[in-house]
């Protein structure tokens, strides 16, 4: 039988039990009653006795189900990935539910996923490990072998490729620069112009007497490159005509916001409302999609803003069928690594 059967059985017997006492006790009540009706035999007893069934009853229903539906209720709602269910939440019923519920909590802790993804991580970089030096190496050669055979396209190309993976693969920074994330999306940009031409168009925006405090603050590496990557694959690739890509930076207060926005095709509600819902949800929804899809999916970066600087940060996708897409981020206004709320992660 599994769990969640004989969960529901047992509050259903229990249920059966409670209601079998009031039932008992208003017999007992009425057949007290008739008698005394009847042969005007003495009512107190039968009334105390149906009195003192009742209150066991009652007792049953509020120190028993009503706790047992409680835990039910939030152990489904944190199992389904609401936020605001944590494990201590739960009023555990026994010492080995006072155990169980530990343990989940340490599995919940934000630093303990950030771990584990971490050593998986680290796990597939050996696994697939590419010796950079013989990569920058081997595009160096091709790069210089264009330029020799004038070819000038592909040897910027090259040039723009060995960049953007020693960016991603050499630098091991956990946060980096907003400007240096720029750089990044501005290299892969120049190399899906070598596919797409002039049918897409990037442009960068902020305040002018900004531009240097944001080009400052810190943020997750791959954080924007990820989110444009989407954006040219799903939203101005398929459409028709010029697709217009816009990075937007602004200041609120402490908090730096981004807006990764394209006038491509679009999604509707029910897809919109989707992506939105796995947002949020905690590492293993963000552990599952990366591994179920190649690059760095909008579910990863999400989760990685939200472990390092908490749950009131983190994406939100607004689309419209037809008139594109926009992804905003909201970040924490941090010019230095020690600001991080959550620098036990950093390693």
């Amino acid at each position: 039988m599994k769990t969640g059967n004989g969960q529901r059985f047992l509050f259903a017997r229990i249920r059966l039990l409670t209601s079998a006492m009031f039932v008992c006790a208003a017999a007992f009540l009425i057949a007290a009653a008739a008698e005394h009706i009847k042969r005007g035999a003495a009512l107190w007893p039968a009334a105390v006795a149906a009195l003192l069934m009742a209150a066991f009853g009652a007792a049953m229903w509020f120190w028993v189900v009503q706790p047992y539906r409680r835990r039910e209720r939030d152990v489904r709602q944190l199992l389904r990935g609401y936020a605001g269910t944590e494990a201590r939440a739960i009023t555990p019923l026994s010492p080995s539910d006072e155990m169980l519920l530990g343990q989940i909590q340490a599995l919940l802790d934000p630093s303990q996923i950030f771990r584990l993804n971490k050593r998986q991580a680290q796990y597939l970089a050996l696994q697939n490990q590419i010796n950079p030096h013989f990569l920058y190496n081997t595009l160096e050669s091709i790069r210089s072998e264009a330029l020799l055979a004038g070819l000038g396209s592909v040897a910027d190309m090259t040039e723009a490729l060995a960049n953007f993976f020693r960016y991603t693969i050499s630098k091991v920074e956990n946060l980096v620069s907003v400007e240096e994330e720029l750089q990044n999306c501005e290299t892969y940009f120049h190399i899906q112009q070598y596919r797409f031409g002039d049918r897409l168009a990037l442009s960068v925006r902020c305040e002018p007497e900004d531009r240097d405090e944001l080009y400052r603050c810190r943020l997750p590496k791959l954080t924007l490159q990820p989110i444009l990557e989407n954006s040219i694959i799903h939203g101005t690739e398929l459409k028709v005509g010029v697709g217009h890509l816009t990075i937007f930076l602004q200041r609120t207060g402490k908090r730096l916001l981004i807006q990764v926005a394209d006038d491509g095709v679009g999604m509707d509600e029910d897809t919109l409302a989707r992506l939105n819902s796995r947002l949020g949800k905690g590492g293993l929804n963000a552990q599952m999609d990366s591994a179920g899809h190649s690059g760095v999916a909008l579910v990863n970066v999400d989760n990685r803003i939200r472990l390092l600087f908490g749950e009131e940060y983190g994406m939100h996708v607004f689309s419209m069928p037809g008139m594109g897409t926009t992804v905003e981020i909201t970040l924490p206004v941090i010019t230095s690594d020690r600001d991080v709320k959550n620098r036990e992660v950093l390693g």
